[in-house]
């Protein structure tokens, strides 16, 4: 509301300005710009004045009011929030909560009732730009590949079923993000969760559909603690 209330000033002052640079004709026109002017208008046929006068405004011309936030992203989570500092919980990335944000629509675009395992890993392919999904192109793991192996294991929903607008996480898929973020707890890392530490918590949902597919295309136990040396690098980074 603030930031609201200074930017109709400016901009206020900024027509009363350009009014006053018109020309001698104009209503407004005077040598002298900080000089008071009194407006007439009939309103319901009572005559009011107004006094417009630029100093008032200068105060707000004269300097740049700058305005600065902290914004945390936040995941479902299944479990109460742990008993520890607020300082010491540790955040989602901002790629993470992309990935889980095409997860719901890729869930809705294969006509699922909810989100699962295996649309939290096509969520961070879809992304494309966080080190999970970099990680399973390499390892020959593409987007193409696992929503078609997705539609072998799962299936596809009917073709005229209307997916809620953000479809619930399934007992898995919520059981995948809270061992990612349980495990970013222990570690005592300060830094973000990331779409990796949502790869893992996948893969330690053994038996569920994201797991299946990963594992019908190669993904193995190998794999993910070759991803847990890297996560644990003092110097990794979720691009």
């Amino acid at each position: 509301m603030a930031v609201q209330a200074l930017s109709t000033v400016a901009a206020t002052s900024k027509s009363i300005n350009q009014l006053n640079c018109r020309g001698p004709d104009s209503f407004l026109w005077t040598k002298n710009p900080l000089e008071p002017k009194n407006l007439q208008c009939q309103w319901l046929g009572t005559p009011i004045k107004f006094s417009l006068q630029s100093k008032n405004f200068k105060q707000f011309l004269s300097k740049q009011c700058t305005i600065r936030a902290d914004v945390s992203f936040v995941l479902p989570r299944g479990k109460p929030e742990p008993t520890v500092p607020i300082e010491k919980i540790p955040k989602w990335s901002a790629k993470a909560v992309k990935s889980f944000t095409m997860a719901e629509l890729e869930a809705r675009k294969l006509k699922y009732a909810t989100t699962g395992t295996e649309a939290l890993i096509l969520g961070m392919l879809i992304e494309g730009t966080n080190f999970a999904s970099k990680y399973l192109r390499a390892n020959s793991i593409t987007l193409l590949k696992f929503r078609e192996e997705t539609i072998k294991i799962v299936g596809k929903g009917d073709f005229y079923y209307c997916s809620p607008k953000e479809p619930p996480l399934t007992e898995d898929a919520q059981k995948a993000l809270d061992w990612a973020f349980d495990e970013k707890l222990k570690s005592g890392d300060s830094r973000e969760i990331t779409t990796t530490h949502v790869l893992l918590g996948v893969w330690s949902q053994q038996g569920s559909p994201g797991y299946k597919v990963l594992a019908a295309l190669g993904f193995n136990d190998e794999k993910a603690k070759e991803l847990e040396n890297v996560i644990s690098d003092p110097g990794f980074v979720d691009d």
